[in-house]
């Protein structure tokens, strides 16, 4: 069956886009065209609305058996075959959906500062136009309200960083074996070691593949009255898009609008300790729980720290991948 053998379950913004098109580069294996499918978070079509942009990012789902299977067609015999979607680890349906059609699958889960992580998410959507609140602080402390809303994962700051419960979990369901667990850390300070590992777990060839390539730059718009009218903009272009599919308003109004909206901002700025104090509460349990499940120490995730200031591809840690839209790594 032309199926996967390995999955890059999570997490998001955690290079798994960098990760993704590194692992595509090596000849023993073969990535799916499409990165991020999505194809287990479903049993069948995907909702068709939800928060700020989440229509369109619905209707790229890979959710027909067909189609996911024909990802993987032009995989020669014996390569390992493999996709990247990082909503797998923070979804347990998803999980168990990996479990009961491809039980031998091997998943590799990419392990970042869940503070940092949380941030990262929210300056993607917020210099996308898409997040409504200008502090990352509101923006989590409205998480629960939006999950009731229906507001896709991508929209879940914290809970999409409680690596603890998702491994937890994902332990009941899958041998420790077929699990790789990596901190972002580590692809970003030794890119080669970690591919070589990554490769060992799959079985494949060492020493081909070095380095993470270059991606985009997160930019950071100011909360400007121009960036509130744009983003405004965006959020109506977003709704037409959602109650109208098809409606020529994306591709005339809002890639423009999204254009604009990045043009001259600056890259990411960093936490401060006073944010970053106010976030620790929402993972501190969790980090402990981490600590329990892997054996590992998570406690440095629990003080002040500064990105380091190693590279992914060539870029200072501190600026981050990103796609316009609604990308997931």
């Amino acid at each position: 069956m032309p199926l996967p053998t390995f999955l890059v379950t999570g997490a998001p913004k955690a290079g798994t886009t960098a990760l993704h098109a590194a692992l595509a580069r090596h000849p023993g294996l073969h990535l799916s065209p499409v990165k991020e499918p999505k194809f287990f978070l479903g049993d069948g079509p995907p909702p068709e609305r939800g928060g700020p942009g989440d229509a369109q990012t619905y209707r790229e789902h890979v959710w027909r058996r067909a189609d996911y299977e024909a990802l993987f067609d032009a995989a020669p015999p014996g390569v390992p075959r493999g996709e990247s979607t990082p909503f797998y680890l923070y979804d347990r349906d998803a999980q168990r959906r990996i479990r009961d059609l491809i039980p031998d699958a091997r998943l590799i889960a990419v392990l970042r500062d869940p503070v940092e992580r949380a941030h990262s998410n929210w300056t993607h959507l917020w210099s996308a136009g898409l997040e409504p609140v200008g502090d990352v602080v509101q923006a989590c402390a409205l998480e629960d309200e939006r999950i009731a809303a229906g507001w896709s994962a991508f929209w879940h700051y914290t809970g999409l960083g409680r690596y603890g419960e998702q491994l937890d979990h994902l332990y009941t369901l899958f041998p420790r074996e077929q699990v790789l667990v990596f901190r972002y850390r580590a692809l970003l300070e030794r890119p080669a070691e970690t591919l070589d590992r990554i490769c060992a777990f799959l079985g494949v060839e060492e020493g081909v593949v070095k380095e993470v390539p270059r991606e985009n730059v997160t930019a950071h718009p100011d909360p400007t009255p121009r960036h509130r009218l744009v983003s405004r903009a965006l959020r109506v272009a977003s709704a037409v898009d959602a109650a109208l599919p098809g409606h020529p308003l994306r591709a005339r109004v809002t890639i423009p609008l999204e254009r604009a909206l990045q043009r001259g901002a600056r890259p990411r700025r960093p936490l401060t300790w006073e944010q970053r104090q106010a976030l620790l509460p929402y993972f501190e349990a969790d980090v402990r729980l981490l600590e329990k499940v892997t054996g590992e120490d998570f406690g440095d995730w629990l003080r002040p720290r500064e990105e380091s200031g190693g590279r992914v591809g060539g870029r200072p840690a501190g600026q981050h991948q990103a796609r316009n839209g609604r990308a997931g790594g």
